[in-house]
């Protein structure tokens, strides 16, 4: 299975506030590569997106705008990438919008979101949030709401529900975005 796993995390309740980004890149069902980035988001921090995720406007002070970011990243967002995300449609939006912040055309790609297939697959789960999923499925989330912590996990769900139940049934759940 091929895919790049995502996550964003965001300064405020905008979704156009992205402060990191990881993507995960697995081929081959085998992850191969990640990236990481923290974001400056040239706007205003929310103290409960800090509690969350513990990223200061002085942590971002020098870091890349999205735009910047975008450059390197672009060519994982097309339609022969499957970008998987944990609640996808947050992480889509905040693709999409902080995209449409920096009047970028926001591409078209296919997209699976984990908290989908961890509903439909999973359905004896207490409920589907990521370290719930994580800790059912043995998977060692070390550091909820760090980008890439949280991406890693992602692409390890969508591996081990891939190995558990097929990939035909998990293509049955891909959409196209953007």
């Amino acid at each position: 299975m091929n895919f790049v796993s995502m996550d964003f995390e965001t300064a405020n309740g905008s979704r156009s506030s992205a402060c990191s980004l990881a993507l995960v890149l697995v081929r081959d069902s085998q992850i191969v590569d990640s990236f990481y980035t923290l974001i400056n988001p040239r706007e205003y921090f929310s103290p409960r997106n800090i509690q969350i995720h513990h990223i200061r406007p002085e942590d971002v002070a020098d870091a890349p705008t999205f735009d910047q970011v975008w450059n390197h990243i672009s060519p994982l967002f097309d339609n022969s990438h499957l970008v998987a995300a944990h609640n996808a449609s947050f992480d889509n939006s905040v693709l999409k919008n902080t995209l449409s912040n920096y009047n970028i055309m926001v591409p078209k790609y296919q997209t699976i979101d984990t908290l989908r297939t961890s509903r439909k697959f999973y359905p004896q789960f207490p409920n589907h949030k990521l370290n719930t999923v994580s800790d059912a499925l043995n998977i060692d989330l070390k550091n909820h709401h760090n980008a890439l912590a949280d991406s890693v996990a992602c692409a390890e769900i969508l591996l081990k529900t891939e190995q558990q139940f097929g990939i035909e049934q998990i293509k049955k759940m891909v959409k196209i975005t953007g």
